[in-house]
């Protein structure tokens, strides 16, 4: 018996040592595997980086001034996948933020994305300065090259510590501003004149009482972008079945055009190849901002006059392409930064290429800043007449996501990212999150531990042992199994017996459902749904308990 006593005590002190270890492994291996990992365009790098060139890059700046400390957006990031924005609460109030994605965006992300915006409302920017984003910008009908753009005639300056001007007087034509609208459109993508900015809102800048004001239309800003490349743009709204609506927000110079054939050398790194070069491609209307919005999306909100209660209302989805990713960067957001690092704002009239020359008013750059969040401000929902002014004045009713999950993993480290993307979209409770990683971790300890020792012991995989599984699901019944799970899972909630449950009249079954789509599914017999509809309902059930407390 002594022995049994000392055995099982010595079990138990190896299973507590082992998760004390499985613990530790879990928190210490991603930042082993991340150390020597240099993350850029990421919105949570501190400015205290040890390396300035990567403090730059990085995104912490855009998410400060957006958050508690600037506009008063709620700020978070998704690390696993964007294929749950639909899942999100208020998507009409949440904008997805996508810079520099590192790996493409795959054909199910994309998909996800382009329901998010035009079925729910949601609002998301995608900033790129190559293809990697061309499976989500095709489903808009937005293009991007994957060479940088060279445009000459729209071309900025930056100047060393002793105030010359980098590159001489010849610059860098991969230094790209554009004068850029935020609602209304400066180019003419179909081609019937309607919406376009008149030519006095071009030439006029956007003052500070209109920006404060939220005044954005007949007016433009200068916008600075580093090696942007170039957007090609169709209107897919003429032969759509869904209202939308295509703004062309900036634009590079009619001579502006993509260099493939890049013709850098030592003595001379800013000779990136003429336009006239057969193998570079000059439309003439390459395009740097773009702006699609879905008008009449039918979302659930709290509603003017009707704060009490969730109503339908009319939102609008909204997408914004950026052709360069660095326009949202540490370096370009904000213009203390950019002057610190060579950067003027302002530039020499006398030059054709200077943007003050083309704008009257209040023509200077402060930095990217201002723009973007005047854009962001104009695609959320504070201008919607149906929402409860409860709801709309105040910003933190309205988010921005970060997307952390374009960024390159290493070798080590893509298994780890890859099982914590695939457990996130099983569950985005992350208390749960953990809890599976631990019990997946310690079944397998346990079966390592348990398995007795066998001589010579082998596996024998033998295809003739498979046998199909006799009693298949019936496709008809799978509308049945997904009520039953419902009117149990209603049963439970409301702490009731299956003959309690029984005596319930259809009526007041029906008002503690609440929901008008599972009470269809409860008690319409004509109704039909496709597999793809019994998924959703699922997910309708699994979060309805959730919504009734």
């Amino acid at each position: 018996m002594a022995e049994d006593d000392v055995e099982r005590s010595r079990f138990g002190l190896y299973i507590a040592s082992s998760l004390v270890i499985i613990l530790l492994m879990t928190l210490a291996l991603p930042m082993v595997f991340s150390a020597d990992k240099d993350t850029a365009y990421s919105a949570y790098v501190f400015e205290s980086a040890e390396d300035e060139n990567s403090r730059l890059a990085q995104l912490n700046l855009m998410a400060d001034s957006l958050g508690e400390t600037g506009e008063g957006y709620s700020i978070a990031n998704t690390m696993s996948t964007p294929m749950l924005v639909n899942d999100w609460q208020n998507p009409h109030r949440t904008l997805l933020a996508v810079i520099a994605p590192e790996k493409p965006i795959d054909e199910t992300e994309a998909t996800k994305i382009y329901e998010f915006v035009t079925e729910r409302g949601g609002k998301v920017i995608i900033a790129a300065d190559n293809n990697n984003a061309n499976r989500v910008a095709a489903k808009f009908g937005v293009t991007y090259f994957d060479d940088p753009l060279y445009d000459d005639d729209h071309k900025w300056w930056e100047f060393d510590a002793e105030g010359e001007p980098i590159g001489g007087e010849k610059g860098n034509a991969k230094n790209v501003w554009g004068l850029a609208s935020i609602e209304q459109s400066i180019a003419d993508p179909d081609g019937d004149g309607v919406g376009v900015m008149s030519e006095s809102g071009q030439s006029s800048g956007c003052e500070a009482s209109q920006l404060t004001q939220h005044l954005y239309t007949e007016c433009r800003m200068p916008v600075m972008f580093r090696s942007p490349t170039g957007l090609k743009v169709e209107d897919n709204c003429a032969n759509s079945e869904q209202a939308c609506d295509v703004k062309v927000l900036a634009q590079a110079s009619v001579s502006a055009c993509i260099d493939i054939e890049g013709q850098q050398t030592p003595d001379d790194p800013f000779d990136d190849g003429e336009c006239d070069n057969s193998q570079n491609p000059a439309p003439g209307d390459l395009a740097l901002v773009v702006r699609i919005d879905y008008p009449g999306i039918t979302a659930q909100d709290y509603k003017k006059d009707n704060a009490g209660s969730l109503s339908d209302i009319d939102v609008t989805g909204s997408i914004l392409f950026v052709s360069d990713q660095t326009a949202f960067s540490n370096r370009f957001w904000d213009y203390a930064e950019a002057e610190d690092t060579g950067m003027r704002n302002e530039c020499d009239v006398a030059k054709s290429t200077c943007w003050q020359s083309r704008l009257s008013g209040n023509s200077l750059w402060d930095g990217n800043e201002h723009y973007f969040s005047a854009v962001i401000f104009s695609m959320m929902e504070f201008d919607n007449q149906e929402l409860s002014a409860t709801v709309k004045y105040a910003t933190e009713n309205f988010h921005v996501v970060f997307d952390e999950s374009r960024h390159v993993t290493g070798v080590l480290s893509a298994p780890f990212t890859d099982a914590m993307a695939t457990i996130v979209l099983l569950t985005s409770d992350s208390f749960l999150k953990w809890l599976i990683i631990l019990n997946i971790l310690l079944l397998l300890l346990v079966a390592i531990m348990v398995v007795p020792e066998k001589p010579n012991w082998r596996h024998v995989f033998d295809l003739t042992r498979f046998r199909e599984r006799p009693d298949k699901l019936d496709p008809v019944s799978y509308r049945q199994r997904v009520r039953e799970a419902l009117m149990a899972k209603v049963r439970i909630f409301y702490d009731l017996t299956r003959d309690e449950m029984a005596l319930k009249m259809p009526g007041e079954v029906q008002t503690m459902i609440g929901n008008p789509r599972l009470v269809e599914l409860a008690y319409s017999e004509n109704r039909t749904y496709s597999p793809e509809e019994l998924r959703e309902l699922l997910q309708s059930i699994r979060r309805w308990g959730k919504q009734q407390q």
